[in-house]
């Protein structure tokens, strides 16, 4: 099992914000989650990559817990948010940087970056501009590409169709697909836009005030199913 959730659980000012008894995501899984603004998604992802502490429970990374282990960086690539970026670098330094972090050699840099060309579509290497610089979508970019780095067996992204012009968001839901189906890459993503998520992920969980509503194994009626909910 790559994931497991159990009885976790976390509170802000004594309202529970996350309240999942278990929760389990098989390796190779494409797992999306959805919700409305303050449902859970974001404090779970953080929670999953020990950003946040649970106030009861653990979050299982391929049978080890998260919290006070390093076991499972060796094989998570994640991009949340800004924060996530180290913006006073160029994108060439923040690639460099992550190349170290990662153990990969500068030949290994140069494949990773030849392979992005065109999801970087130009806008990216090679513009001298630090990433604070760059509008919103290619500090998106930017990234996006660094969470790909290295032996990345479990993906996680929240909301990273955000700020991208509509042709990288399809160039990015070809990139998802294509390394579910071919490299059983796990991915957990998360998304406002139901489209997007029924498109990339074959099972999606929805969350509603931090609990898990609907736990859906992708069909054709998927998108439908969730507009109505959602249209409630």
């Amino acid at each position: 099992m790559m994931l497991q959730a159990i009885n976790l659980r976390k509170v802000y000012n004594s309202v529970t914000v996350l309240d999942i008894p278990n929760l389990e995501i098989p390796e190779g899984q494409s797992f999306g989650l959805v919700g409305n603004n303050g449902a859970g998604k974001t404090t779970f992802f953080r929670l999953i990559l020990d950003l946040i502490r649970a106030d009861s429970g653990e979050v299982q990374l391929m049978g080890q817990k998260v919290a006070g282990s390093e076991h499972w960086k060796e094989f998570t690539g994640s991009y949340l948010d800004k924060g996530f970026l180290i913006d006073f670098l160029t994108p060439e330094e923040f690639f460099g940087f992550t190349a170290k972090i990662k153990g990969l050699s500068k030949g290994d840099l140069d494949a990773f970056l030849k392979d992005f060309e065109e999801f970087f579509n130009g806008e990216i290497i090679g513009k001298k501009k630090y990433i604070r610089d760059l509008s919103m979508g290619n500090r998106q970019k930017t990234g996006i590409a660094a969470a790909f780095m290295g032996d990345t067996k479990l993906l996680v992204l929240d909301e990273p169709f955000n700020g991208l012009d509509p042709s990288t968001q399809i160039r990015l839901k070809n990139l998802l697909i294509e390394l579910n189906e071919k490299e059983k890459m796990t991915m957990l993503v998360s998304s406002h836009d139901l489209k997007h998520v029924t498109e990339v992920c074959n099972r999606i969980v929805v969350l509603s005030e931090g609990k898990v509503t609907h736990d859906i194994i992708k069909t054709e009626d998927t998108l439908k199913q969730l507009e109505e909910y959602f249209a409630v």
